[in-house]
């Protein structure tokens, strides 16, 4: 063990831990979710960014020696490129705003730094924590900017996968461009469409989703770091805010600005909202695809059973042969999932007070799994289940030849008057379509067959 002190004395830290008495504290305090911080790899990788960032700026303005500078600076690639996320420790769920989340990065650099010198661990008189890794910061600009860096790397991963699932629906959408169906509304039969034009539509409303996080990549671009304690920029040198926001920007090679007032953007969590706003979005859109994969293959034989989803496993414990959809299910879960942490980060922001928000660490937390569920989401989906679906095509021709729905389609050949008493008949008798038109002569066998035939002309695509 190592002694250590801090504002409330002095404590025991293991010897061989990277952290220090701050995180030892913070530890005692939060033992809330079971999670760590360094469960969250984005935010370790974009804490190890600004630290970087900082001390380069720090030293590029002649605040920070060339023999500490060099350790420090090797110290955050380490940490950013996954050597000590084990060393991140401090639960993600936290009072003090992020503070603990700073100061176990600062803890870990510092003593990491300390390790490259030569130094031993706890030797703060060569290499500190506060007085030099976080030299020109606060928690107040770090931690929000440190979020905003993670969000951007895990939107765009989601955003690989959501392309994938995307380019999955398109392709189906060519498979059955052929695949006459029936169309409904309020799941009573509508008019005619091709199976293909279903999945071409999910595949839209997704690349839709796409343009939108594509947006909120944009707004969390702005940062402000720079901006210290409550945006006053309070204890940098100047041109610190731009360098070190130049400095990210070539680390993460991504353009990051600085905020047009710290003060404002110290306190605002706005664009927190609009990223959990788009990520809610998303996830509806992604369970009410489910909810119609799961309608669509519901049966096989007493449901809607249009389209077979891939088995993935066996169903049921008491029920032979049960085969569940249970990748659109655990879609529909991560959705639920999704919304509800929506409502956490409103929440969240709501209960900003004055010149910070202290819930930040709630709202990193909610934001990161909802990213990181929907990003697994997405590939399950297209994986396990769109890419295998096939159709049932006869059984859907057959569908469609006996909806009454269908009387909508030849309604211009033979009248609306007609195509009313088409309808009531067929209701009534329980006949086809088919059937009753040609018993009233309203139009030949062949002439029905032709107009059913011209799939172009019957869901609209001629």
């Amino acid at each position: 063990m190592r002694l250590e002190h801090d504002l409330l004395g002095e404590l025991e830290v293991p010897s061989e831990a990277y952290w220090g008495v701050h995180t030892a504290r913070a530890v005692e305090n939060f033992g809330i979710s079971g999670v760590p911080i360094g469960h969250y790899r984005s935010l370790v990788r974009a804490l190890g960014y600004i630290k970087e960032a900082s001390a380069i700026a720090n030293f590029e303005l002649g605040e920070l020696p060339e023999e500490i500078f060099r350790p420090l600076r090797n110290a955050c690639i380490d940490v950013r490129n996954g050597q000590f996320d084990s060393e991140f420790v401090v639960d993600a769920i936290q009072g003090g705003a992020g503070t603990s989340t700073n100061m176990n990065a600062n803890e870990v650099i510092a003593n990491r730094a300390l390790e490259l010198a030569g130094f031993n661990k706890g030797d703060y008189q060569h290499i500190h924590p506060l007085n030099h890794v976080n030299m020109s910061q606060s928690t107040n600009d770090v931690y929000p900017t440190a979020i905003k860096v993670a969000l951007i790397i895990e939107i765009l991963a989601l955003l690989e996968e959501l392309d994938r699932l995307r380019a999955a629906f398109a392709a189906k959408g060519v498979e059955f461009a052929s695949v006459i169906k029936m169309g409904r509304t309020q799941l009573q039969d509508a008019v005619p469409m091709t199976l293909g034009q279903e999945f071409t539509a999910y595949g839209v409303t997704i690349s839709e989703d796409e343009s939108r996080l594509r947006e909120a990549i944009r707004l969390l671009s702005e940062v402000n770091l720079g901006g210290t304690a409550i945006g006053t920029q309070l204890n940098t040198p100047e041109g610190y805010a731009q360098a070190v926001c130049r400095n990210l920007s070539e680390l993460c090679q991504h353009e990051f600005i600085v905020a047009d007032n710290l003060i404002e953007a110290t306190q605002d969590t706005g664009v927190f909202v609009t990223a959990s706003s788009v990520l809610k979005r998303l996830a509806i859109k992604l369970s009410k695809i489910s909810n119609d994969l799961r309608l669509l293959s519901s049966g096989p034989r007493a449901g809607f059973g249009e389209i077979n989803l891939p088995p993935r496993q066996a169903g049921s414990s008491i029920m032979p042969g049960k085969v569940n959809p249970v990748i659109p299910e655990v879609v529909n879960q991560i959705a639920f999932t999704v919304i509800g942490n929506d409502t956490t980060v409103s929440m969240a922001s709501e209960a900003g007070q004055l010149e910070l928000n202290a819930f930040e660490p709630i709202i990193a937390r909610s934001l990161l799994m909802s990213i990181t569920y929907l990003r697994r989401g997405c590939k399950v989906l297209a994986e396990f289940c769109v890419n295998g679906i096939t159709a049932n095509e006869e059984y859907l021709r057959k569908t469609v030849e006996h909806s009454i729905g269908l009387v909508t389609a030849i309604s211009p050949r033979i009248g609306y008057e007609n195509a009313t008493a088409v309808a009531k008949r067929a209701q009534e008798s329980g006949q086809s379509v088919r059937q009753v038109v040609i018993e009233m002569q309203l139009l030949t066998a062949e002439e029905f067959d032709q107009i059913l035939g011209d799939i172009d002309r019957l869901t609209g695509r001629g």
